[in-house]
């Protein structure tokens, strides 16, 4: 896609928060020029393995794809002079740099806006910087606890002991805010031609997204119950066994309900003294769900899914990690597209999800090498300065 093409980002962050936010806008056409320690780089370019190269790991592929590298040491006066220079051309200056180290380098806000008025300055934090936690270093786990995450889990299985959620969900969350914060500015600057400061700390974007359906009726003043939404947190609602494997069943809708009963031979289920009692504390869902895995082990899952689909019953089955990219849908729309990078091989990239009507189609790029730019970028500036 094209409709970021001559946006231009400086991208000074690194693992998944930042480097996710900012590939999901080079996929839309801005270029990003990722800003590497020499050397190593980023250290999310080691998260993955089997690859000739190990700063060019499986992750890395994937949340760096169709950028350009320049590798600079801004403790060195000439490289920060090749930053400031960067800075001087960017519509986006993007890090993850705690205040104070960014600060000391001459890169917070007040010295990139000396060196570009409109600047859109982003901030990607741990945490809000006009609270207690400020400094505080934040990860993935870090946030998935204070959050309350890890106390979701043993709600549903009864082992007490806080888990995380198997997903580097918080980063990722995080990255997505960070792509709407900076095409919001973006936006504010075409209109009123004033960039600004952005802040994205990384403990508000997770709580706002978790808390969205957990936080419930605890929200309340007074509260009217715990925290936690309960079709969440049923230890019934799991993945349903068949003669063969498991299926995703959801019947949402007293229709859909009615027709799954049906198809179960459960029609009397729901007329039970039993289940209307339940029903009007909102504590049905588990009777459903204990008939329905009592029923389904009877039909293999590639019959129950025609049945399902015959009775417009939302299902799927419950696959391996392994086995998602070979989903006839995904392979017939193109999902995983097999590449080869220059530097790696062969391997399988996602394509961007979302599809635009009113935009071109593109070469969405690579991954870039540790300062695989760097000489050309420093020739475009030399250039630039005449």
């Amino acid at each position: 896609m094209t409709m970021l093409k001559g946006i231009r980002i400086v991208d000074l962050t690194t693992v998944i928060f930042g480097p996710y936010a900012t590939q999901m806008l080079a996929d839309l056409g801005a270029e990003v020029i990722k800003v590497e320690t020499p050397g190593l780089g980023d250290i999310s370019r080691y998260l993955g393995s089997g690859v000739p190269d190990p700063t060019m790991g499986s992750i890395h592929l994937t949340v760096n794809r169709g950028k350009r590298s320049i590798a600079l040491d801004l403790k060195k006066p000439d490289d920060a002079a090749v930053l400031r220079d960067l800075v001087a051309g960017a519509d986006v200056f993007f890090h993850n740099v705690r205040g104070k180290a960014i600060a000391k380098l001459g890169f917070d806000y007040a010295g990139c806006k000396a060196i570009k008025g409109d600047i859109i300055y982003v901030h990607g934090t741990g945490f809000g910087q006009d609270g207690p936690y400020a400094d505080l270093q934040a990860y993935d786990d870090v946030i998935q606890a204070a959050t309350g995450t890890t106390s979701l889990l043993p709600r549903v299985d009864g082992d007490p002991r806080p888990r995380y959620f198997p997903s580097l969900i918080a980063d990722k969350i995080a990255g997505h805010f960070g792509a709407q914060a900076i095409l919001a500015a973006l936006i504010h600057k075409l209109r009123t031609g004033e960039g600004q400061a952005v802040e994205v700390p990384m403990f508000e974007c997770f709580a706002s997204f978790m808390l969205t359906e957990h936080l419930r009726d605890a929200a309340l003043d007074p509260p009217l119950g715990p925290a936690g939404y309960p079709r969440q947190l049923d230890p019934t609602r799991q993945p349903f066994p068949t003669s063969d494997g498991y299926l995703a069943i959801v019947p949402y809708t007293p229709e859909s309900t009615a027709r799954l009963m049906a198809l179960l031979g459960s029609e009397g289920l729901t007329q039970t003294p039993e289940f209307e009692a339940a029903k009007a504390k909102g504590q049905h869902m588990p009777i459903v769900y204990s008939e329905i895995a009592r029923k389904t082990p009877a039909k293999t899952t590639a019959e129950w899914l025609t049945l399902f689909a015959a009775n417009d019953i939302p299902a799927m089955a419950a696959r391996e990690l392994q086995d998602v990219k070979e989903d006839p849908h995904f392979v017939a729309t193109g999902f995983f597209r097999h590449r080869n990078h220059p530097d790696v091989g062969a391997f399988h990239e996602m394509q961007p999800p979302v599809k635009y009507g009113a935009a071109a189609a593109r070469d969405l790029g690579f991954a870039p090498k540790v300062d695989g730019d760097g000489d050309a970028i420093r020739a475009e500036l030399a250039e630039r300065r005449g």
